[in-house]
């Protein structure tokens, strides 16, 4: 039996827009679950890495006025870092800007010219196995400590012909290793003692 959503296109959008929003959330508060659904089909050094976040998660807040004025759908916050993410999904691997979704960018790139911060976006690509989600950084200046450092690492969106920013799925930093950057190590063989030497295949049981 097919399942079909019994509300007009739009809402199924925002419903479907929501669940994604949920399993980031769910992912960068650590929460065991939540980690393991995302990882289910991806290598053991990808599980190792996503696994970090359990024992240094994020407080992760759905944003006041979400999508709207700057601050992302999601605010990820831990010591020094916080991070505005606006989350988006599709099934092709590049999402073009314009319109509503770019009055959002420049919202977000002014917010964080202004407040000192790095929003992020957070792309999955739907119907792929492994890590679906990819990690981009809105282009800006202002940046300072610790997200200065991050911004080499973490790649900006990337520019059409035009110069008009898109989400490139290919260009992004996989979900995995942006854990491994933020919470402890994406060098394979420093993972274990990041960890505290966690049984993965325990964890992941």
């Amino acid at each position: 039996m097919i399942n079909r959503c019994s509300q007009v296109p739009s809402q199924c959008a925002i419903i479907v827009g929501v669940n994604y929003e949920r399993e980031l959330r769910a992912v960068l508060a650590g929460e065991l679950n939540g980690v393991r659904a995302v990882i289910k089909s991806c290598s053991e050094i990808e599980r190792a890495k996503a696994m970090q976040v359990i024992q240094r998660p994020f407080l992760v807040v759905r944003a006041p006025g979400s999508g709207s004025e700057g601050t992302g759908d999601l605010l990820a916050l831990r010591g020094d870092l916080c991070f505005p993410i606006e989350v988006k999904s599709s099934k092709e691997d590049k999402l073009y800007l314009s319109g509503r979704t770019i009055d959002q960018y420049n919202a977000l790139k002014e917010v964080g010219e202004r407040c000192g911060l790095m929003p992020l976006y957070a792309y999955r690509l739907k119907g792929v196995r492994g890590d679906s989600w990819r990690i981009m950084r809105v282009e800006g200046g202002n940046l300072s400590g610790k997200l200065r450092q991050l911004s080499r690492k973490i790649p900006s969106l990337p520019l059409t012909r035009n110069g008009t920013p898109y989400l490139g799925w290919e260009h992004g930093m996989p979900l995995n290793r942006f854990i491994a950057l933020v919470c402890g190590s994406d060098r394979p063989y420093e993972i274990e003692n990041n960890i505290d030497k966690m049984s993965i295949k325990k964890i992941l049981i």
